[in-house]
């Protein structure tokens, strides 16, 4: 029989991770300790706790332990058991849907650029991702229709080119492959990539002087093709443009909270323009504190992410935050940091991200209590239902019988088999 008193005694003075289990041996924590003996002991200790720890406390019937070399092993080790694992009191992304990301495939020769919703790593070249499926296409309608990149999915090798070439939409890379042709097909493909991470002053200035060159030498069909682009590119930069920060590569996270749910709003900065942005909502958090609950989705949002920013901006210091910054730096292949910006425009754009979500929790709390409303007049009902039960009940011939209860109440929803 598992004794936690005696447990507790055992525990190591090292680095690692445990794993708390109720008397079903579900995992419902997992959490990370620079010293494991330190850590696991503050959970039983009767001091002042949340809420939400007392609950998880009062389940534990039994936990373990497992013991590495430093802190980053163990916050690698400790995401990867929270995305297996998804324990019932760790923040947890559930989110499931996928989000578009732009592709470009720059080991071929030739490369396509395509939409995804699936990242591999191929070598590829992802860039998002994009909330709003309609603007990764309306970018990538934007390239196809500036550059003279190939249109087709599979490259095969034919005799003759497609009507793409004769239209001038692409070099027919199909119906050769001279050096030449590949030089001038990576000049395109090289441009569309500082396009994507918003580095357009560099290209702009490339264009201009391209376009002057073209224009001394009179050759004005080229040169008016230069103008045509560099306009469509200043276009997109403007509607893109939106602070004075002067970095390539950031991502902005900021929290709001109400009495039933808490919203995570993240926007995706890069060259001073926000290429989109994303918000998450998680129940049965209101009681911690901003900086554990930003210490876990930076864990969990970053976890298998190809795009990991050069820099995180938020409001609060987190705890475990230099080994967040090893472990993004480590998965980037150049350093990344958090900052928590206390005054100025990189202050504003927190406040920013903050007010967003703030603004995203109302409106969503607005649309349920309208479907209340809604649904309390439809069924003549003389108060707000808070709480709606439902199930389902299945069997095989009278036998084999499951049932499945779902509850939604005013703070939140849950799913269980009865």
């Amino acid at each position: 029989m598992f004794n936690i008193e005696e447990e507790l005694k055992k525990l190591p003075n090292k680095p690692g991770v445990y794993v708390m289990r109720n008397k079903d041996d579900e995992i419902i924590y997992v959490g990370k300790a620079i010293s494991l003996k330190n850590r696991v002991r503050q959970y039983f200790r009767k001091t002042n706790k949340t809420e939400r720890i007392k609950k998880m406390v009062s389940l534990i019937d039994h936990f373990e332990y497992i013991v590495v070399d430093n802190e980053a092993e163990a916050l690698i080790l400790e995401c990867n058991l929270i995305k297996k694992n998804r324990p019932k009191f760790n923040v947890l992304l559930k989110d499931d849907k996928t989000y578009p990301y732009i592709k470009i495939d720059v080991k071929s020769d030739f490369p396509g650029v395509f939409m995804t919703r699936r990242v591999v790593n191929d070598g590829s070249k992802y860039f998002g991702p994009y909330a709003n499926p309609g603007s990764s296409k309306e970018m990538i309608d934007f390239i196809k229709s500036k550059y003279k990149i190939r249109q087709c999915k599979i490259l095969k090798e034919r005799t003759r080119p497609c009507l793409n070439y004769y239209i001038g939409k692409c070099m027919a890379p199909c119906v050769g492959t001279e050096p030449q042709l590949k030089e001038e097909y990576k000049k395109q493909i090289n441009e569309i990539i500082d396009l994507l991470e918003g580095k357009t002053d560099k290209i702009l200035k490339e264009l201009k002087l391209q376009m002057e060159k073209a224009s001394t030498n009179q050759d004005y069909e080229k040169a008016a093709e230069l103008r045509d682009r560099i306009l469509a590119i200043e276009r997109v930069s403007e509607k893109q443009k939106v602070s004075n920060i002067s970095e390539n590569s950031i991502d902005v996270i900021g929290i709001a909270k109400s009495d039933f749910q808490v919203c995570v709003e993240i926007f995706f900065v890069r060259g001073s323009k926000m290429i989109g942005r994303e918000h998450y909502f998680y129940q049965d958090l209101k009681d911690m504190e901003d900086k554990e609950i930003l210490s876990g989705f930076i864990k969990q949002y970053y976890l298998d992410n190809p795009n990991i920013p050069s820099k995180i901006m938020i409001r609060e210091e987190i705890e475990d935050k230099e080994a967040i910054e090893h472990w993004l730096s480590t998965s980037l292949g150049k350093k990344v940091e958090i900052k928590t910006p206390k005054k100025g425009e990189k202050l504003r754009f927190v406040e920013m991200a903050e007010n967003n979500a703030k603004v995203t929790l109302e409106n969503k709390e607005k649309d349920k209590s309208e479907i209340l409303l809604e649904l309390k007049e439809v069924l003549k009902m003389d108060k707000l239902p808070r709480k709606i039960e439902t199930y389902d009940i299945s069997n095989i011939s009278g036998t084999n019988m499951v049932a499945r209860n779902v509850c939604y109440a005013r703070w939140g929803y849950k799913e269980k088999l009865v």
